[in-house]
């Protein structure tokens, strides 16, 4: 047996303590405020969170109110879904239904509300050079990844969407019964004047960003694995960067906030949560 080997847990020990301060791309940086590129702006000693998001990975993290979050497409061929929850009481959740009639768009643009199932508003999307995104169809799960690659499950080449989400959400003592709806960032889908459903997956320029802004404390799940309507044979995902930082809750003249009467009641329901 070479000295090198980790079958006995001296070995083992040693082989781990060597790797300190290893690094590649698809890790988190601890602390963040570490990270070797900041966000335009921002302070390091601000930073909360500087992660990249492999292909086929997932992350979680709890957000307080007023944090920013961007996230990079870094290579052009991302798909970060997203499930949102009150980190108070994780009971309340991201509405995908809601969010959608609520603001009379079925499309997310810069001033979109990601919107509770109970009337408040969770984060709101402030900046956004994408322009494609997903709050139609839903993510990928074992059986959709095992039809077009062969297998799905979370531990082999393929995990799926869904399966990634369990695993995050069992961070925060979550389970399957609160897994819900999510919106895809970075491919887009629009539906036709016929009704027919359009996917727009690129791949597409590298570097595309959005920011959003939490406007409650908020658990934040996500997954990066291709979009349910991606029709290549190959599992085609590349990683997203994650980047979040300290910020002051909305005030009461923000722009988002009163950019329409739904918009505005959602904050005053926030505002009056947190009024308590």
């Amino acid at each position: 047996m070479s000295s090198s080997s980790t079958a006995d847990p001296r070995s083992a020990q040693a082989h781990a303590r060597a790797m300190a301060g290893t690094r590649v791309l698809t890790m988190p940086t601890l602390p963040a405020s570490t990270a070797p590129i900041l966000p335009e702006g921002v302070a390091a000693q601000d930073m909360l969170w500087s992660e990249v998001v492999a292909a086929g990975g997932y992350t979680a993290r709890r957000l307080n109110r007023g944090a920013r979050l961007q996230l990079t497409d870094l290579q052009g061929d991302g798909c970060l879904a997203m499930q949102l929850f009150n980190a108070e009481a994780p009971a309340e959740r991201l509405n995908i239904a809601d969010t959608l009639k609520v603001q009379w768009n079925a499309y997310l643009r810069p001033g979109s509300l990601l919107l509770s199932d109970m009337g408040r508003v969770l984060m709101s999307l402030l900046a956004d050079d994408a322009g494609t995104h997903d709050a139609f169809c839903g993510v990928s799960n074992a059986a959709s990844n095992a039809g077009r690659y062969g297998e799905g499950d979370n531990w082999g080449p393929y995990p799926n969407t869904r399966d990634r989400f369990l695993l995050a959400a069992a961070k925060f003592g979550l389970a399957r019964r609160d897994i819900h709806p999510a919106i895809s960032w970075f491919k887009g889908v629009t539906v036709a004047h016929d009704g027919n459903v359009q996917a727009n997956l690129g791949p597409f320029t590298p570097g595309r960003s959005l920011v959003l802004r939490a406007e409650m404390d908020l658990i934040v799940l996500l997954a990066n694995c291709p979009h349910p309507l991606d029709a290549r044979p190959q599992y085609a995902v590349t990683p997203v960067q994650v980047q979040a930082w300290r910020g002051a809750p909305t005030p009461v003249d923000d722009p988002v906030r009163n950019g329409s009467p739904e918009a505005l009641r959602a904050f005053l329901n926030v505002e009056d949560y947190f009024a308590r």
